[in-house]
């Protein structure tokens, strides 16, 4: 993608590894304007982990950008743990995260699960949301996750049957379940294979034309065990929730402005659920992005999200 369309590089001015419990460290940044505007960036996958590139979206003279690596992912510790991993743990950390930090309300971020996230935690806390930018939507329903794990093939089926070939045949009338049963087991030579198969499953169908370069970091050992092992876990569990309890419970969030950003030929998030999200939020500003699929790195989508951190910042809206 073109390199002007984000913000320069910026670092980090605090860091550090928070303990949220007996078993997990989170790693968490703040860059930007200690004074600015409060935003809070939410990474997908689970388990994907936050990059430099994430710190780009927003003005870094007019935001106090905050990101962190959710359990089990990125440099958190221990990478690739999914016990002791729900939504419900997450969104605790997020409100320790926030409360170290002393902000009272921040802007929230999420694209793919990171917009489950938002909206999981935005539902809980609303009273700590000034608004939400979503991006791919991701509602970890029944439906999408067995379009991920199966409904993908009639896009991608040589990368599909790959994906299926990681298992014995007689074990692929259930995917999610024979992959599970490796990623989960105790040898790390075969949850770490079936991880990178997983996580390549994913990486190869990220952009509408693909990029070498990314399908790579998502084979590499610090990016697939969390992506594989964590987006199993959750997509076995529902995230932790009831099926399609983000838009039973929408009406807790209604009244703060949003943005919802969709590639129309994303794959991995179909537009449906970016549909459904907005039927049921009318008041959310709507994009769909014509030629790009699922990753934040397509240009339509970049620009789109760089324009909504600067409609919130100029109006506290979106548009």
């Amino acid at each position: 993608m073109s390199d002007d369309i984000l913000f320069p590089a910026t670092e980090p001015h605090r860091h550090g590894m928070l303990p949220v419990d007996d078993l997990h460290t989170i790693y968490w940044e703040e860059c930007g304007n200690p004074d600015g505007i409060p935003v809070l960036f939410l990474h997908g996958g689970p388990g994907a982990g936050t990059s430099p590139t994430h710190r780009r979206f927003f003005h870094p003279e007019h935001y106090r950008i905050v990101l962190f690596d959710q359990r089990g992912a990125g440099k958190s510790l221990p990478l690739g743990e999914y016990r002791q991993n729900t939504t419900q743990l997450l969104i605790s950390d997020i409100e320790q995260l926030r409360a170290m930090l002393g902000i009272d309300q921040w802007l929230v971020f999420g694209g793919s699960w990171g917009s489950t996230l938002a909206l999981a935690y935005g539902e809980t806390h609303p009273e700590r949301c000034l608004g939400f930018i979503l991006r791919g939507i991701f509602m970890c329903t029944r439906k999408e996750v067995d379009w991920f794990v199966n409904g993908m093939r009639w896009f991608y089926p040589e990368i599909h049957q790959r994906f299926a070939e990681g298992v014995p045949e007689d074990e692929r009338g259930d995917l999610l379940q024979a992959y599970v049963k490796r990623l989960f087991c105790d040898d790390p030579a075969i949850y770490t294979e079936a991880a990178r198969n997983w996580s390549r499953y994913e990486g190869s169908c990220l952009f509408l034309e693909p990029q070498a370069d990314a399908i790579a970091s998502f084979e590499s050992d610090a990016v697939s065990l969390g992506i594989g092992r964590l987006e199993a876990h959750y997509m076995l569990n529902g995230a932790f929730m009831e099926d399609d309890a983000l838009i039973t419970n929408i009406a807790r969030i209604r009244h703060l402005p949003a943005v919802i950003v969709q590639g129309r030929y994303d794959v991995i998030c179909p537009p449906v659920s970016a549909w459904r999200l907005h039927n049921a939020w009318p008041e959310a500003a709507y994009h769909v992005i014509q030629n790009a699929g699922h990753a934040a790195m397509e240009p339509g989508i970049a620009k789109a999200l760089v324009q909504a951190t600067e409609d919130f910042r100029l109006r506290r809206t979106f548009s």
